[in-house]
Parts: C-alpha cells; sequence; structure tokens
C-alpha cells in the first residue's frame, strides 16, 4: 500500500535566522505575496525600490536591510521600457548605486499570459536559466484573461507562482490593484477580485493615501509580526523621483482602522450606548460587516448590548470573560 510521505514533526527542517528575510522586516525568504493600493499610490515605484535594493544590497527605503542580495527578474507590463529605466534609475540614485551594475533582468517580451501553458512554460524556463532570488510581476491585471472575481479561475494561476517559488527558491511579487474608494476596508480585503489574493500572500504590502494625501504602507507576513504602519512619499533626487519615509514627522498621519478599532472609537468617544444605525454612521461600514463584528464583540464579552444600544464592557467584565483567558 503506497502512502505520501511523512516526517516526525521534532525532525522537519528548521529556518536558520540569517535566512529568514530577502528583505529585512519587509520582504520573507522564499516568500510570495502582493503589492497592492488603489491606482496612483505607487505600487509599481514600491516593487522597483525592492528590486534596486535586492539586486544591489543597498536597504529598501534606505531602511530595510539585505542580508543576501541576489538577480531580481522583472516583467513591468503596463509601463513602457525607458519609463521602468528612468525610474530604476531614479531609485539607483537615491540608493547610491549604479544602474548599469544593477543585477535586474527585464523581461521585453510585449505580453506574458498565466492562464496559457506555453507562456508559463516560458517564464519557468527563464527562471531556470537566470535563477533570480525575486520574479517581480507588474501587475497581475495584465497577466491573464480570466474572471479576477471568480476563485475557481484565480486560484490556478495563483497555485502555480507557488509552485514557481517551491521548484525554484524563488520569492515571487505580485502587484495587484485594490478596489477604488476601499479606505474603509482592512486593506487585503480592498484587494479587487477574489479573496484568493490576500489568503496567498506570504509577505503582502500595502498602500494607501491618507486623506492628508500621503502615503501610508502597511505590512503583513504570514509568519512574522508586523511593523509598525510607515509613511511614505515620492522624494526628488535630482531629475528622478524614489520613495523615501516621510521627512515631516511632526505631520500626523491618518492610518487605517480596523472595524474593531473603529467600534471602539466611536463608543469610547460618545461614552453612552449608541443605536445600531448611528453606530453604523459613525463606523462608515457595511451594515452586514459592522453586524458580524457587533456580533462577535459581544459574544467574546468586550460590548454589551440592550435596547439602548450597545456600549462599551467594564474592563472587569472583559478581563473576566472566557475569551481573554
Amino acid at each position: 500500500m503506497k502512502i505520501l510521505p511523512v516526517e516526525p514533526a521534532y525532525r522537519l527542517a528548521e529556518q536558520a535566522a540569517e535566512n529568514r528575510w530577502l528583505v529585512e522586516d519587509l520582504w520573507g525568504e522564499g516568500a510570495v505575496g502582493i503589492v497592492g493600493g488603489e491606482p496612483k499610490c505607487c505600487k509599481s515605484f514600491l516593487a522597483l525600490d525592492l528590486a534596486v535594493a535586492i539586486a544591489s544590497g543597498r536597504p529598501a527605503l534606505r531602511r530595510f536591510s539585505v542580508p543576501q542580495p541576489g538577480r531580481v527578474l522583472l516583467y513591468a507590463a503596463e509601463d513602457a521600457q525607458h519609463i521602468v529605466r528612468a525610474r530604476l534609475e531614479g531609485i539607483c540614485h537615491a540608493a547610491g548605486c549604479d544602474l548599469e551594475a544593477l543585477d535586474v533582468q527585464v523581461i521585453t517580451a510585449e505580453t506574458l499570459r498565466l492562464d496559457l501553458e506555453r507562456d508559463r512554460t516560458l517564464l519557468e524556463q527563464t527562471v531556470i536559466a537566470l535563477r533570480p532570488r525575486l520574479l517581480i510581476l507588474d501587475p497581475f491585471v495584465r497577466l491573464h484573461r480570466i474572471d479576477e472575481n471568480s476563485s475557481g479561475e484565480v486560484a490556478p494561476l495563483l497555485a502555480y507562482l507557488r509552485e514557481l517559488q517551491r521548484r525554484h527558491a524563488l520569492s515571487v511579487l505580485l502587484v495587484h490593484h485594490a478596489r477604488k474608494s476601499s479606505g474603509n476596508t482592512r486593506a487585503g480585503q480592498a484587494l479587487r477580485g477574489s479573496s484568493e489574493f490576500h489568503a496567498w500572500g506570504d509577505s503582502n504590502l500595502y498602500l494607501r493615501r491618507s486623506p492628508a494625501g500621503h502615503l501610508t504602507l502597511s505590512i503583513e507576513h504570514r509568519a512574522a509580526a508586523s511593523p509598525p504602519v510607515l509613511a511614505l512619499e515620492l522624494q526628488q533626487h535630482g531629475a528622478a523621483l524614489a520613495l523615501g519615509t516621510l521627512k515631516r514627522p511632526d505631520e500626523t498621519v491618518a492610518i487605517p482602522l480596523s472595524v474593531d478599532e473603529r467600534i471602539t472609537a466611536a463608543l469610547e468617544a460618545a461614552g453612552r450606548p449608541v443605536p445600531l444605525g448611528e453606530l453604523r454612521l459613525l463606523c462608515r461600514v457595511r451594515h452586514a460587516t459592522l453586524h458580524e463584528r457587533l456580533h462577535a464583540l459581544t459574544t467574546a464579552g468586550r460590548l454589551l448590548h440592550d435596547a439602548a444600544g450597545y456600549r462599551l464592557a467594564p474592563l472587569s467584565a472583559v478581563a473576566a470573560s472566557p475569551s481573554s483567558s
């Protein structure tokens, strides 16, 4: 009788600490994931910044170190080649490195369709020949002709990229759009199309614009703690631009809050029971989502509900609730 291969848990291979990160705290070694955000949120700039950092060994965004530099393979489907070059030159200027010495290999094919077996084979053969540490595909919408809202159509394409990552020990970065006007939605859930995108990523980076016009970067990892939200801006470097951390620390950057945080903040500010309809206006969230989170928080003992509305449970009651133990 044949069975699947198994191994006792204590014999599973350990990952050395020094091999944990492709970019320290920003992108995991061998991780697949998304750089996501609404249009005009500098997603491509961020992807190219990672490309320069990994290929040169210089810190990404001038603050996230690269333990082991290596080759990057890039397919930029939306931007003309001269635009890609200009952006890379600007980032190299900011990073203090030379574009001519940068091992970033750019796929110049006019089209690349991951829903076609022929193109998938060509991409894998290119990976085998060049052996990059990171593959960047920008953006996903130009890489197929499937229905992005269909899990049954999206999942096989993402599974192919996961297999590519595992077979060839590389990281895969996919640039993907978020829905417009999704500021009140959790970043990962704001990605356009199927929820498969959010679930697929080991390291995900989400860009948003605050009401003040600043960019915020949220970092999410499957197997590591997420660093605090960063404020970014496009900064001038000679005649070129590159992303960098915000230079005006005195300015407050609005950081998107989760639905639970918005509910808590609204109830704290009110200082009284708040009816459901009023709470929905304060939190600016869909009725179904709000109802789901209110039920969960009430069940967990964090909120109390009666005829007057919802209110925060006393701290002593929260500490005594079973869910807090």
